[in-house]
């Protein structure tokens, strides 16, 4: 029985690979469909292989055809993976643009209007939060029978010895003492303008006649009588309404505005701004005010600072050596706080001036910009570009200083018409 396929005979079975035949020849290859070949491979070095083209509808064409065509399978470009024709085939992977380039301008403009917005936002909050903070205490109405303004700013800046808000402690330590209520420990006039600015000490000695007033609290007129005393007494009796008024009265140039400062707030300024370097020309040794510096360039801290604007009693000149040292001093902190290092640094700019604002007293009138000139001036007369001066003496009377009045009178004169002053003083 012929267990083959029809058509083939045992006699097939010798010629084939593992038949049982003697004959052990392998079997030759089956027919497979026909396929052409392309072009041989060029030689190495010489470019990348076409890829092989089919035949009887089972490919795409031959390679020669493909040129003819314009098709290209992405050998010639090297794109075999990638798709990077108009066809959109299968090897189109990515189809994302291009990643566009980065508009520097752009960028740059909106960086500068943030910036821009974030300092314009802070400096109005800083102007709001310091502008409510002004102590505007004094009403410069109340003061009767003023002089005509003349040309310029007049500030008359004011230390007291107030010791509002202070501890026991902090008393005993800035060696204050305990005294109630508050008198003016220095006085100076201020004048800013065109031709210089001009710092000019009133000694508290000053010998001053008490001008006809109005009582800052209670309405009522004080007829003057002539009567003389010191200058600082004028506080003590009605406060800041009645100095200006006897300050206007006793040299007939006209305050603009009024600045007052009292021990706590002055030596918490200093220790904001982190002490003020000063040249003392002479040993100091004064148990009253504490102060014991030795000669030379030093900082000082604020209770150091408070002991050397107030010490006069270990001063040969007494109370005049003292308004030189406090313009010296007032001149060497405006210079410090106008600095950039205070200024633009944000860790010192706040809690000096919350120290300053917080016992800075002032009229109703004042206003940021107005105490910012204020300090600005100070610093220029302390950089050589203006002029500090005591008031004019030309003797004593009873213990108290009695202003050369010639001099004064020359001294105003020049103030009122915003001339350079050539007046010397004590």
């Amino acid at each position: 029985m012929n267990d083959w396929p029809e058509g083939r005979s045992d006699s097939d079975r010798g010629n084939r690979y593992g038949g049982g035949s003697a004959n052990a020849q392998p079997e030759s290859p089956r027919v497979m469909r026909q396929v052409r070949r392309g072009p041989a491979a060029p030689p190495q070095g010489a470019g990348v292989p076409p890829q092989p083209s089919y035949v009887n509808g089972q490919g795409y064409g031959d390679y020669t055809n493909a040129q003819n065509t314009g098709y290209d399978s992405g050998y010639s470009s090297g794109a075999v993976y990638g798709g990077g024709g108009d066809s959109g085939g299968p090897g189109d992977y990515d189809t994302r643009s291009a990643r566009p380039a980065p508009n520097w301008r752009r960028r740059i403009k909106w960086t500068a209007i943030t910036v821009l917005t974030v300092l314009v936002v802070t400096s109005v909050g800083t102007y709001i939060w310091a502008d409510g903070k002004l102590k505007r205490e004094v009403d410069l109405s109340k003061v009767i029978d003023r002089p005509e303004a003349g040309e310029g700013t007049n500030y008359l800046i004011v230390g007291s010895d107030s010791r509002e808000g202070m501890s026991a402690e902090e008393k005993k330590e800035l060696h204050t003492g305990s005294a109630d209520g508050k008198r003016t420990d220095s006085m100076m006039i201020l004048h800013t303008g065109d031709n210089g600015d001009t710092l000019i000490s009133l000694p508290r000695d000053s010998d001053v006649e008490i001008p006809t007033f109005v009582g800052s609290e209670s309405g009522k007129t004080y007829k003057g009588t002539g009567r003389h005393t010191k200058l600082n007494a004028a506080y003590a009796e009605d406060g800041p309404e009645l100095l200006v008024r006897t300050v206007e009265f006793n040299t007939g140039l006209r305050i603009d505005h009024y600045v007052e400062i009292g021990f706590a707030g002055f030596a918490s300024i200093v220790d904001a701004v982190g002490g003020v370097e000063i040249d003392i020309p002479q040993d100091i040794k004064d148990t009253k005010s504490g102060a014991d510096f030795k000669k030379g360039k030093q900082t000082l801290n604020g209770e150091e600072s408070l002991a050397f604007v107030r010490t006069r009693y270990a001063l040969a000149g007494s109370d005049l050596d003292r308004t030189k040292n406090q313009q010296k001093f007032l001149a060497a902190l405006a210079n410090q706080v106008a600095t950039p290092g205070t200024v633009l640094n944000p860790f010192k700019l706040y809690p000096t001036m919350s120290a300053g604002l917080d016992t800075l007293i002032v009229d109703k009138d004042m206003g940021l910009y107005d105490l910012g000139s204020m300090f600005f001036a100070m610093k220029g007369v302390n950089s050589g570009d203006g002029k500090s001066m005591n008031m004019p003496i030309s003797g004593s009377s009873g213990g108290n200083l009695v202003w050369d009045k010639a001099k004064v009178k020359t001294l105003v004169g020049q103030l009122k018409n915003d001339e350079k002053v050539t007046v010397s003083g004590n």
